[in-house]
């Protein structure tokens, strides 16, 4: 399955939770704002929310510094 990340194809072996990919990508969603479709998620729905073919998912990540 493919989906549109941040713009770039990324191919999927099998359903996805959003909470999965972020695992993957090594961030944490406390710090990470997702994007879906044009709607914007929750944390708490990062894990029900399961990717399909074609969507368009932007992840915003937070950083701090000083």
């Amino acid at each position: 399955m493919v989906i549109e990340l941040n713009g770039q194809s990324k191919t999927l072996d099998s359903p996805t939770s959003i909470s999965d990919l972020l695992a993957q990508l090594n961030l944490e969603a406390a710090h990470v704002i997702a994007e879906l479709n044009r709607t914007i998620l929750t944390a708490d729905q990062f894990g029900a929310t399961i990717l399909q073919q074609g969507d368009r998912l932007e992840l915003i990540q937070f950083v701090g510094g000083g």
